[in-house]
């Protein structure tokens, strides 16, 4: 295992990207100690031949046809009148966007890229300060990823060999516990710094607007109804809101469909990047399970750790560190067949693990070196990205609070599950 994970973290020093890096350890640990190098191939083929597995390139597609649709502007829109008489009102619209936007998507990249230009824009000509409406808008990018739909579920439930349904409801609760904790610190900044708001335009206003977003905001209801309801897998809802999106876009005229080339190439190349790491992880898996690496971490740790919440706080701990050193699909990828045995020795459900996991390497998403949002957020603004990572700093600290509550209350995310798929 040294040779394993020290191959692998030199090749990663190196600038290798991370699936090669798996790839290339497990190869020459089979060289080294006579193990089928042929079994590690056929599982990395393997890896991404799986139906649930189809549902990451829906979601990605579904993604990319409503940002270059239209629907962030309505979604946006109707957000704003909502909550804009709220102090600190467009802060707000930009998490409750954010939480709408994640029933479609599922991806936090896709959120900051399409929803970001949109609400950054809004909140500085609002008079908002650049650096907060920036981290605004890159802190609530990550309620993406919980609330279902969610590719990182997706991928967290093939390796851990869960209920696709199960997680993708469990992340619900937990989803609008870390929005709420946003909007907590958005109200008494923007209390403090007198931020604006906007004055309540009547409830005949916010039916109008509720009614023109309407469409859009049936989207998650469709997706989450089909899986709730047993009429359709997680697979086929990814695919069902890949129609409604595209039809929904191409009526309102915001696409065309010249615009599809384009998209379905993004979308092929997003998907095609996705699967290869979960393939090379699976061949990387093959050689922990014959090493019985978990087997040996499971009583390493019930050696030394009797508590399970000590247990937990250690993990999260890891998760945090590693969430700021690698891309969170990888590290999902890699660690989830190590670390869920690890929990479920200690009694924790999998699928409340799988939540805090994915949550844990979310906010990883929002610190250097590896943070993808704050890479796309410097891109998309002139804000200097020292300045958009310091800005960032009192949003992880809410996300980590949010997190705690989440990790230490586990019905939290296992209440729904239980009470609706048994």
């Amino acid at each position: 295992m040294a040779l394993l994970f020290g191959l692998f973290f030199l090749f990663l020093i190196m600038g290798m990207p991370v699936a090669f890096c798996m790839m290339c350890s497990a190869v020459l640990y089979c060289t080294v100690f006579g193990e089928s190098i042929n079994m590690v191939l056929t599982r990395t083929i393997a890896g991404p031949s799986s139906f649930t597995l189809m549902a990451l390139a829906f979601f990605i597609l579904a993604g990319n046809i409503m940002n270059n649709g239209g629907v962030t502007d309505q979604i946006f829109g109707f957000c704003k009148k909502a909550v804009g008489w709220i102090p600190g009102g467009l802060g707000h619209a930009n998490v409750l966007a954010s939480v709408i936007f994640a029933g479609m998507s599922g991806a936090a990249v896709a959120d900051a890229g399409g929803l970001g230009a949109i609400e950054v824009k809004a909140m500085r000509d609002d008079g908002y300060d650049d650096e907060f409406a920036v981290a605004v808008t890159g802190a609530s990018s990550i309620i993406g990823p919980i609330i279902p739909p969610s590719i990182p579920v997706v991928v967290y439930a093939v390796a851990a060999s869960v209920s696709v349904g199960k997680l993708l409801i469990g992340g619900l609760i937990p989803g609008l516990v870390l929005a709420l904790c946003m909007m907590v610190y958005i109200y008494f900044v923007s209390k403090k710094r007198h931020y604006p708001k906007h004055e309540f335009e009547g409830f005949p206003a916010l039916g109008r607007s509720f009614v023109k977003s309407l469409p859009a905001l049936l989207t998650p209801c469709i997706i989450l109804g089909g899986i709730l309801t047993g009429v359709c897998t997680p697979t086929e809802a990814s695919a069902v809101a890949v129609g409604y999106a595209l039809i929904l876009s191409l009526v309102s005229r915001n696409l065309s469909l010249k615009d599809l080339p384009r998209i379905l190439d993004e979308t092929i190349l997003t998907t095609m990047s996705v699967l290869f790491i979960v393939g090379c992880a699976n061949g990387f898996g093959y050689i922990i399970t014959i090493a019985q690496l978990p087997q040996k971490m499971i009583a390493l740790f019930s050696n030394f750790i009797t508590n399970r919440y000590t247990a937990l706080l250690l993990i999260n701990l890891f998760l945090l560190v590693v969430g700021m050193l690698m891309e969170s699909l990888s590290a999902l990828t890699l660690l989830t067949p190590i670390l869920v045995p690890i929990a479920m020795s200690y009694g924790i459900d999998p699928i409340h693990f799988g939540i805090v996991m994915i949550l844990n390497l979310m906010i990883g998403m929002l610190t250097p070196p590896v943070g993808m949002v704050l890479f796309v957020l410097s891109r998309m603004t002139p804000t200097p990205f020292e300045k958009i990572c310091k800005a960032m700093v009192p949003f992880l600290g809410m996300c980590i609070i949010a997190l705690i509550i989440i990790a230490l209350v586990p019905p939290l995310v296992t209440f729904l599950p239980s009470v609706m798929m048994g």
